[in-house]
Protein backbone atom coordinates (compact mmCIF):
# COMPACT_ATOMS: atom_id res chain seq x y z
CA UNK A 1 0.00 0.00 0.00
CA UNK A 2 0.97 3.73 -1.08
CA UNK A 3 -0.65 5.91 1.90
CA UNK A 4 -0.96 9.24 0.30
CA UNK A 5 -2.57 12.61 2.40
CA UNK A 6 -3.48 15.75 1.02
CA UNK A 7 -5.46 19.18 2.62
CA UNK A 8 -5.45 22.69 3.81
CA UNK A 9 -5.93 24.02 7.35
CA UNK A 10 -5.86 27.05 9.46
CA UNK A 11 -2.07 27.01 9.21
CA UNK A 12 -1.47 26.92 5.79
CA UNK A 13 -4.37 28.51 4.21
CA UNK A 14 -6.81 31.56 5.35
CA UNK A 15 -10.65 30.85 5.71
CA UNK A 16 -11.47 32.77 2.55
CA UNK A 17 -9.29 30.02 0.93
CA UNK A 18 -10.71 26.80 3.13
CA UNK A 19 -14.80 27.99 2.78
CA UNK A 20 -14.36 27.47 -1.07
CA UNK A 21 -13.22 23.91 -0.69
CA UNK A 22 -15.47 22.98 3.23
CA UNK A 23 -17.57 20.10 2.46
CA UNK A 24 -21.09 19.92 4.35
CA UNK A 25 -22.11 17.44 6.39
CA UNK A 26 -24.84 16.43 3.54
CA UNK A 27 -22.37 16.24 0.60
CA UNK A 28 -19.14 14.22 2.69
CA UNK A 29 -20.22 10.82 1.09
CA UNK A 30 -21.04 11.54 -1.98
CA UNK A 31 -17.49 13.64 -2.25
CA UNK A 32 -15.93 10.56 -0.68
CA UNK A 33 -17.20 8.39 -3.25
CA UNK A 34 -16.67 10.61 -5.72
CA UNK A 35 -12.73 10.36 -4.69
CA UNK A 36 -13.10 6.46 -4.71
CA UNK A 37 -14.00 7.40 -8.35
CA UNK A 38 -10.29 8.11 -8.67
CA UNK A 39 -8.18 6.18 -11.06
CA UNK A 40 -5.37 4.49 -8.70
CA UNK A 41 -7.64 5.10 -5.36
CA UNK A 42 -8.29 2.11 -4.11
CA UNK A 43 -9.38 3.11 -0.65
CA UNK A 44 -9.65 6.80 1.13
CA UNK A 45 -11.68 8.94 3.56
CA UNK A 46 -12.12 12.97 3.55
CA UNK A 47 -11.82 15.14 6.98
CA UNK A 48 -13.82 17.93 6.52
CA UNK A 49 -13.91 20.74 9.74
CA UNK A 50 -13.74 24.40 10.37
CA UNK A 51 -10.01 23.89 10.30
CA UNK A 52 -9.09 21.93 7.70
CA UNK A 53 -10.26 19.60 4.78
CA UNK A 54 -7.73 16.53 4.23
CA UNK A 55 -7.82 13.53 2.15
CA UNK A 56 -6.72 10.48 3.07
CA UNK A 57 -5.78 7.69 0.72
CA UNK A 58 -4.22 4.05 -0.23
CA UNK A 59 -3.45 4.25 -3.83
CA UNK A 60 -2.00 2.26 -6.71
CA UNK A 61 0.92 4.41 -7.39
CA UNK A 62 2.77 7.54 -5.86
CA UNK A 63 1.69 9.10 -8.58
CA UNK A 64 -2.28 9.18 -8.15
CA UNK A 65 -3.40 12.99 -8.92
CA UNK A 66 -5.39 13.75 -5.43
CA UNK A 67 -4.64 17.59 -6.12
CA UNK A 68 -6.19 17.20 -9.52
CA UNK A 69 -9.15 15.92 -7.47
CA UNK A 70 -9.54 19.11 -5.28
CA UNK A 71 -9.26 21.12 -8.45
CA UNK A 72 -11.71 19.45 -10.39
CA UNK A 73 -13.92 18.67 -7.63
CA UNK A 74 -14.60 22.31 -6.84
CA UNK A 75 -13.80 23.99 -10.26
CA UNK A 76 -10.43 25.90 -8.31
CA UNK A 77 -7.97 26.81 -10.28
CA UNK A 78 -5.06 25.05 -9.69
CA UNK A 79 -2.79 28.55 -9.20
CA UNK A 80 -5.57 29.53 -6.04
CA UNK A 81 -4.86 26.11 -4.35
CA UNK A 82 -1.46 24.96 -5.12
CA UNK A 83 0.44 27.03 -2.60
CA UNK A 84 -1.48 26.04 0.02
CA UNK A 85 -1.85 22.60 0.12
CA UNK A 86 0.78 20.33 2.36
CA UNK A 87 1.09 16.68 1.20
CA UNK A 88 2.22 13.18 3.16
CA UNK A 89 3.16 10.09 1.96
CA UNK A 90 3.35 6.12 3.97
CA UNK A 91 5.11 6.85 7.58
CA UNK A 92 4.63 10.61 7.19
CA UNK A 93 0.89 10.67 6.59
CA UNK A 94 0.72 7.78 9.79
CA UNK A 95 2.04 11.03 11.74
CA UNK A 96 0.01 13.54 10.29
CA UNK A 97 -2.68 11.30 10.82
CA UNK A 98 -2.60 9.94 14.34
CA UNK A 99 -1.52 13.52 15.33
CA UNK A 100 -4.84 15.08 14.19
CA UNK A 101 -7.02 12.39 15.82
CA UNK A 102 -4.84 13.41 19.09
CA UNK A 103 -5.54 16.82 18.49
CA UNK A 104 -1.91 17.90 18.01
CA UNK A 105 -2.16 19.85 15.01
CA UNK A 106 -5.73 21.80 16.12
CA UNK A 107 -5.80 25.51 16.43
CA UNK A 108 -6.78 24.59 20.32
CA UNK A 109 -4.50 21.87 21.32
CA UNK A 110 -6.01 18.78 23.20
CA UNK A 111 -9.60 19.88 22.26
CA UNK A 112 -11.67 17.02 21.95
CA UNK A 113 -13.65 17.86 18.92
CA UNK A 114 -11.77 16.31 16.57
CA UNK A 115 -11.18 12.80 17.25
CA UNK A 116 -15.55 12.87 17.16
CA UNK A 117 -14.89 14.19 13.73
CA UNK A 118 -12.12 11.84 12.74
CA UNK A 119 -14.62 9.09 13.51
CA UNK A 120 -17.53 10.33 12.10
CA UNK A 121 -15.77 10.68 8.44
CA UNK A 122 -14.52 7.19 9.50
CA UNK A 123 -18.20 6.12 9.79
CA UNK A 124 -19.32 8.27 6.57
CA UNK A 125 -16.56 6.68 4.66
CA UNK A 126 -17.31 3.03 5.43
CA UNK A 127 -20.87 3.49 5.09
CA UNK A 128 -20.15 4.34 1.62
CA UNK A 129 -18.19 1.43 1.39
CA UNK A 130 -14.95 3.28 0.57
CA UNK A 131 -12.69 2.00 3.39
CA UNK A 132 -11.43 -1.92 3.49
CA UNK A 133 -8.76 -3.41 5.55
CA UNK A 134 -6.19 -1.15 4.91
CA UNK A 135 -7.41 2.23 6.18
CA UNK A 136 -9.66 0.33 8.74
CA UNK A 137 -6.57 -1.18 10.51
CA UNK A 138 -4.69 2.28 9.81
CA UNK A 139 -7.84 4.75 11.64
CA UNK A 140 -8.38 1.83 14.17
CA UNK A 141 -4.86 2.22 15.68
CA UNK A 142 -4.97 5.97 14.99
CA UNK A 143 -7.84 5.75 17.31
CA UNK A 144 -5.96 3.69 19.73
CA UNK A 145 -3.03 6.50 19.93
CA UNK A 146 -5.57 9.24 20.28
CA UNK A 147 -6.81 7.43 23.63
CA UNK A 148 -3.61 6.87 25.09
CA UNK A 149 -2.92 10.59 24.80
CA UNK A 150 -5.98 11.01 26.61
CA UNK A 151 -5.37 8.80 29.34
CA UNK A 152 -1.56 9.11 29.66
CA UNK A 153 -1.04 12.75 29.74
CA UNK A 154 -3.05 15.87 30.93
CA UNK A 155 -3.48 17.81 27.45
CA UNK A 156 -7.47 17.08 27.69
CA UNK A 157 -7.31 18.59 31.46
CA UNK A 158 -9.34 21.72 31.90
CA UNK A 159 -11.02 20.81 28.27
CA UNK A 160 -10.89 23.85 25.69
CA UNK A 161 -12.69 24.14 22.66
CA UNK A 162 -12.64 26.35 19.85
CA UNK A 163 -16.49 27.21 21.34
CA UNK A 164 -14.29 28.45 24.87
CA UNK A 165 -11.87 30.20 22.85
CA UNK A 166 -14.47 32.37 21.20
CA UNK A 167 -16.49 32.62 24.68
CA UNK A 168 -13.19 33.58 26.14
CA UNK A 169 -12.94 36.35 23.32
CA UNK A 170 -16.30 37.35 24.03
CA UNK A 171 -15.53 38.37 27.73
CA UNK A 172 -12.77 40.34 26.72
CA UNK A 173 -14.79 42.50 24.63
CA UNK A 174 -17.42 43.00 27.00
CA UNK A 175 -15.60 42.45 30.44
CA UNK A 176 -18.57 40.52 31.27
CA UNK A 177 -21.21 38.22 30.31
CA UNK A 178 -23.64 38.82 33.17
CA UNK A 179 -26.76 40.28 31.53
CA UNK A 180 -25.72 40.14 28.18
CA UNK A 181 -28.34 38.30 25.65
CA UNK A 182 -26.50 35.60 23.24
CA UNK A 183 -28.03 34.58 19.83
CA UNK A 184 -27.12 31.15 18.63
CA UNK A 185 -27.56 30.85 15.02
CA UNK A 186 -27.01 27.09 14.39
CA UNK A 187 -28.03 24.18 16.93
CA UNK A 188 -25.19 22.05 15.99
CA UNK A 189 -22.39 20.90 18.41
CA UNK A 190 -20.25 23.46 17.85
CA UNK A 191 -23.21 26.40 18.98
CA UNK A 192 -24.02 23.25 22.06
CA UNK A 193 -20.73 23.62 23.51
CA UNK A 194 -20.61 27.47 23.45
CA UNK A 195 -23.91 27.75 24.72
CA UNK A 196 -23.28 25.63 27.80
CA UNK A 197 -19.85 27.79 28.10
CA UNK A 198 -21.80 30.97 28.21
CA UNK A 199 -24.26 29.52 30.59
CA UNK A 200 -21.31 28.93 33.18
CA UNK A 201 -20.31 32.77 32.80
CA UNK A 202 -23.63 33.74 33.68
CA UNK A 203 -25.04 34.96 30.42
CA UNK A 204 -28.64 36.42 30.42
CA UNK A 205 -31.78 35.52 27.76
CA UNK A 206 -30.24 32.80 25.15
CA UNK A 207 -32.09 33.01 21.59
CA UNK A 208 -31.66 29.54 19.41
CA UNK A 209 -32.51 29.78 15.73
CA UNK A 210 -31.88 26.85 13.44
CA UNK A 211 -33.18 26.08 9.68
CA UNK A 212 -34.55 22.42 11.56
CA UNK A 213 -36.59 24.04 14.56
CA UNK A 214 -36.82 20.92 16.39
CA UNK A 215 -33.70 21.21 16.61
CA UNK A 216 -33.53 24.80 17.82
CA UNK A 217 -36.74 24.08 20.37
CA UNK A 218 -34.67 20.97 21.99
CA UNK A 219 -31.36 23.30 22.26
CA UNK A 220 -33.34 26.17 24.13
CA UNK A 221 -35.01 23.96 26.40
CA UNK A 222 -31.67 22.84 27.70
CA UNK A 223 -30.63 26.01 28.22
CA UNK A 224 -33.51 28.11 29.25
CA UNK A 225 -33.72 29.56 25.84
CA UNK A 226 -36.10 30.56 23.40
CA UNK A 227 -36.63 29.59 19.88
CA UNK A 228 -36.25 31.96 17.02
CA UNK A 229 -37.94 30.81 14.15
CA UNK A 230 -35.27 30.84 10.77
CA UNK A 231 -37.50 33.35 8.73
CA UNK A 232 -37.54 36.10 12.00
CA UNK A 233 -33.63 35.96 12.12
CA UNK A 234 -32.95 39.54 11.26
CA UNK A 235 -36.21 41.03 12.98
CA UNK A 236 -34.84 39.55 16.53
CA UNK A 237 -31.00 39.22 15.76
CA UNK A 238 -30.77 42.97 17.09
CA UNK A 239 -31.86 42.07 20.39
CA UNK A 240 -28.43 40.29 20.85
CA UNK A 241 -25.56 41.75 22.34
CA UNK A 242 -23.60 38.47 21.21
CA UNK A 243 -24.21 36.34 17.87
CA UNK A 244 -22.52 33.18 17.61
CA UNK A 245 -23.21 31.97 14.33
CA UNK A 246 -22.47 28.39 13.13
CA UNK A 247 -24.58 27.07 9.99
CA UNK A 248 -23.78 25.07 7.16
CA UNK A 249 -24.81 27.69 4.77
CA UNK A 250 -23.25 28.11 1.76
CA UNK A 251 -22.60 31.57 1.78
CA UNK A 252 -22.83 34.73 4.36
CA UNK A 253 -26.55 35.14 5.69
CA UNK A 254 -25.23 38.18 7.77
CA UNK A 255 -24.82 41.08 5.43
CA UNK A 256 -23.50 44.42 5.64
CA UNK A 257 -27.01 45.77 4.77
CA UNK A 258 -28.42 43.82 7.67
CA UNK A 259 -25.26 45.11 10.18
CA UNK A 260 -27.09 48.60 9.02
CA UNK A 261 -29.99 47.69 9.94
CA UNK A 262 -29.13 46.22 13.63
CA UNK A 263 -27.05 49.09 15.00
CA UNK A 264 -29.99 51.13 13.53
CA UNK A 265 -32.80 49.70 16.10
CA UNK A 266 -29.98 49.29 18.71
CA UNK A 267 -29.38 52.87 18.97
CA UNK A 268 -25.48 52.12 17.99
CA UNK A 269 -24.76 49.92 21.00
CA UNK A 270 -22.40 47.94 20.28
CA UNK A 271 -23.05 44.06 18.66
CA UNK A 272 -20.70 41.58 18.78
CA UNK A 273 -19.72 38.83 16.20
CA UNK A 274 -18.50 35.57 17.14
CA UNK A 275 -18.22 33.42 13.27
CA UNK A 276 -17.23 29.84 13.59
CA UNK A 277 -18.67 28.87 10.34
CA UNK A 278 -16.72 27.51 7.46
CA UNK A 279 -17.68 28.78 5.11
CA UNK A 280 -18.12 31.96 6.74
CA UNK A 281 -21.95 33.42 7.53
CA UNK A 282 -20.76 36.81 8.25
CA UNK A 283 -19.89 39.37 5.62
CA UNK A 284 -16.37 40.31 6.29
CA UNK A 285 -17.29 43.46 5.19
CA UNK A 286 -19.62 43.69 8.38
CA UNK A 287 -16.61 44.68 10.21
CA UNK A 288 -16.15 47.84 8.81
CA UNK A 289 -19.57 49.38 10.68
CA UNK A 290 -18.91 51.46 13.64
CA UNK A 291 -20.51 49.47 16.87
CA UNK A 292 -20.03 45.88 14.90
CA UNK A 293 -17.00 43.89 16.07
CA UNK A 294 -16.88 40.49 13.97
CA UNK A 295 -14.33 37.58 14.59
CA UNK A 296 -14.05 34.61 12.43
CA UNK A 297 -12.48 31.33 12.95
CA UNK A 298 -9.14 32.32 11.85
CA UNK A 299 -9.05 35.36 14.67
CA UNK A 300 -9.30 32.77 17.23
CA UNK A 301 -5.58 31.96 16.46
CA UNK A 302 -4.05 34.43 18.79
CA UNK A 303 -6.62 33.29 21.99
CA UNK A 304 -5.61 29.49 21.03
CA UNK A 305 -1.96 30.68 21.54
CA UNK A 306 -2.05 31.00 25.08
CA UNK A 307 -3.52 27.95 25.54
CA UNK A 308 -0.79 26.42 23.32
CA UNK A 309 1.44 27.86 25.71
CA UNK A 310 0.05 26.68 29.00
CA UNK A 311 0.12 23.18 27.21
CA UNK A 312 3.70 22.95 25.93
CA UNK A 313 4.50 20.20 28.39
CA UNK A 314 1.98 18.33 27.60
CA UNK A 315 2.10 18.77 23.85
CA UNK A 316 5.70 17.65 24.43
CA UNK A 317 4.48 13.89 26.32
CA UNK A 318 1.79 13.24 23.55
CA UNK A 319 4.35 13.85 20.55
CA UNK A 320 6.55 11.33 22.72
CA UNK A 321 3.73 8.90 22.98
CA UNK A 322 2.36 9.68 19.05
CA UNK A 323 5.93 9.01 18.09
CA UNK A 324 6.21 5.60 19.56
CA UNK A 325 2.57 4.58 18.55
CA UNK A 326 3.43 5.51 14.70
CA UNK A 327 6.92 3.09 15.22
CA UNK A 328 4.36 0.29 16.74
CA UNK A 329 2.28 0.91 13.43
CA UNK A 330 5.14 0.52 11.58
CA UNK A 331 6.55 -2.42 12.86
CA UNK A 332 3.51 -4.36 12.61
CA UNK A 333 2.70 -3.65 8.77
CA UNK A 334 6.43 -4.93 8.61
CA UNK A 335 5.82 -7.73 10.36
CA UNK A 336 2.59 -8.31 8.03
CA UNK A 337 4.98 -7.99 5.14
CA UNK A 338 7.13 -10.23 5.58
CA UNK A 339 4.52 -13.24 6.52
CA UNK A 340 4.21 -14.50 2.64
CA UNK A 341 7.98 -14.90 2.70
CA UNK A 342 7.79 -16.87 5.95
CA UNK A 343 4.92 -18.81 4.31
CA UNK A 344 6.97 -20.23 1.04
CA UNK A 345 9.67 -20.71 3.31
CA UNK A 346 7.54 -23.19 5.25
CA UNK A 347 5.55 -24.21 1.73
CA UNK A 348 8.83 -25.47 0.24
CA UNK A 349 10.15 -27.17 3.64
CA UNK A 350 6.62 -29.07 4.10
CA UNK A 351 6.79 -30.05 0.40
CA UNK A 352 10.38 -31.61 1.52
CA UNK A 353 8.79 -33.58 3.92
CA UNK A 354 6.15 -34.51 2.43
CA UNK A 355 8.38 -35.56 -0.51
CA UNK A 356 10.96 -37.61 1.62
CA UNK A 357 7.70 -39.38 3.91
CA UNK A 358 6.68 -41.32 0.58
CA UNK A 359 10.41 -41.80 -0.73
CA UNK A 360 10.62 -44.24 2.16
CA UNK A 361 7.18 -45.21 2.87
CA UNK A 362 8.08 -48.68 1.07
CA UNK A 363 11.05 -49.05 3.00
CA UNK A 364 8.65 -48.43 6.43
CA UNK A 365 6.05 -51.15 5.62
CA UNK A 366 2.49 -50.75 6.95
CA UNK A 367 2.44 -48.84 9.82
CA UNK A 368 -0.41 -48.78 12.40
CA UNK A 369 -2.27 -45.31 13.07
CA UNK A 370 -0.06 -44.92 16.13
CA UNK A 371 3.27 -45.68 14.36
CA UNK A 372 1.98 -43.03 11.46
CA UNK A 373 1.22 -39.67 14.34
CA UNK A 374 4.84 -40.71 15.62
CA UNK A 375 6.46 -40.46 12.42
CA UNK A 376 4.28 -37.33 11.04
CA UNK A 377 5.38 -35.45 14.83
CA UNK A 378 9.01 -36.87 14.70
CA UNK A 379 9.38 -35.26 11.30
CA UNK A 380 7.04 -32.23 11.88
CA UNK A 381 8.77 -31.13 14.80
CA UNK A 382 12.42 -31.29 13.57
CA UNK A 383 11.30 -29.06 10.31
CA UNK A 384 9.64 -26.83 12.65
CA UNK A 385 13.01 -26.52 15.07
CA UNK A 386 15.43 -26.32 11.36
CA UNK A 387 12.81 -23.47 10.33
CA UNK A 388 12.91 -21.58 13.55
CA UNK A 389 16.20 -19.61 13.34
CA UNK A 390 15.25 -18.13 9.96
CA UNK A 391 11.65 -17.22 10.70
CA UNK A 392 13.43 -15.52 13.69
CA UNK A 393 15.57 -13.61 11.21
CA UNK A 394 12.94 -12.30 8.90
CA UNK A 395 10.97 -11.22 11.52
CA UNK A 396 13.25 -9.46 12.89
CA UNK A 397 15.32 -7.73 9.60
CA UNK A 398 11.23 -7.08 9.09
CA UNK A 399 10.80 -5.70 12.49
CA UNK A 400 14.04 -3.30 11.89
CA UNK A 401 13.01 -2.27 8.00
CA UNK A 402 16.41 -4.04 6.84
CA UNK A 403 15.47 -4.62 3.32
CA UNK A 404 18.99 -5.27 2.73
CA UNK A 405 19.16 -8.16 5.05
CA UNK A 406 15.81 -9.41 3.84
CA UNK A 407 16.89 -9.69 -0.05
CA UNK A 408 20.19 -11.65 1.50
CA UNK A 409 17.34 -13.89 4.02
CA UNK A 410 15.36 -14.99 0.57
CA UNK A 411 18.47 -15.48 -1.95
CA UNK A 412 20.05 -17.80 0.98
CA UNK A 413 16.69 -19.37 1.75
CA UNK A 414 15.37 -19.32 -2.09
CA UNK A 415 12.17 -17.48 -1.43
CA UNK A 416 11.32 -14.92 -3.90
CA UNK A 417 11.56 -11.14 -2.68
CA UNK A 418 8.68 -9.98 -4.70
CA UNK A 419 6.62 -11.69 -1.90
CA UNK A 420 7.64 -9.17 0.74
CA UNK A 421 8.13 -6.10 -1.54
CA UNK A 422 5.04 -6.40 -3.50
CA UNK A 423 2.85 -8.15 -0.28
CA UNK A 424 -0.13 -6.09 0.66
CA UNK A 425 0.15 -5.12 4.45
CA UNK A 426 -3.39 -5.89 5.76
CA UNK A 427 -3.40 -9.84 6.36
CA UNK A 428 -6.55 -11.10 7.65
CA UNK A 429 -6.59 -13.70 10.40
CA UNK A 430 -6.91 -16.60 8.87
CA UNK A 431 -8.96 -19.39 10.77
CA UNK A 432 -7.09 -23.00 11.26
CA UNK A 433 -8.81 -25.95 10.52
CA UNK A 434 -7.66 -29.11 11.97
CA UNK A 435 -9.12 -31.11 8.80
CA UNK A 436 -6.90 -29.23 6.54
CA UNK A 437 -3.51 -30.04 5.02
CA UNK A 438 -0.41 -30.08 6.86
CA UNK A 439 0.42 -26.92 4.20
CA UNK A 440 -2.64 -25.00 4.83
CA UNK A 441 -2.25 -25.22 8.46
CA UNK A 442 1.28 -24.30 8.58
CA UNK A 443 0.06 -20.98 6.09
CA UNK A 444 -2.85 -20.31 8.25
CA UNK A 445 -0.30 -20.34 11.77
CA UNK A 446 1.73 -18.21 10.04
CA UNK A 447 -0.55 -15.57 8.88
CA UNK A 448 -2.32 -15.24 12.35
CA UNK A 449 1.03 -14.66 14.53
CA UNK A 450 1.62 -12.08 12.04
CA UNK A 451 -1.56 -10.42 13.10
CA UNK A 452 -1.24 -11.10 16.46
CA UNK A 453 1.61 -9.02 16.92
CA UNK A 454 -0.90 -5.92 16.44
CA UNK A 455 -1.93 -6.48 19.88
CA UNK A 456 1.72 -6.81 21.07
CA UNK A 457 4.54 -4.68 21.66
CA UNK A 458 7.77 -5.70 20.09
Amino acid sequence: MTLALIGVNYKTAPIAVREQIAISRADLAETTRALAATPGVTECMIVSTCNRVELLAAVETEDVDLTGFLHRHFGLDPALLEPHIYQRRDRDAVRHLFRVAASLDSMVVGEPQILGQVKEAFAVARASGTVAGQLEHLLQSAFAAAKKVRTETEIGSNSVSIASVAVDLAKKIFGSLQGRTVFLVGAGKMSELAARHLVEQGAGAILVSNRTQERARLMAEEFQGRVIPFEQLYEAASEADIVISSTGAPHPIFRREHGQAFMHRRRNRPMFFIDIAVPRDVDPAMNKLEGIFVYDIDDLQAVAAAHMAERSREASDAETLIAEEVERFQQHQRTVNVAPAIVALQRQAEEIRQAELRRVQIRLGSLSAEQVAAVEALTRGLVNKFLHPPMQAFKQAAREGNSVRLDALCEAWSVSAAAIHEAEPEVPAVAVNPTSSATERVEAQTMNEAEARVETRP
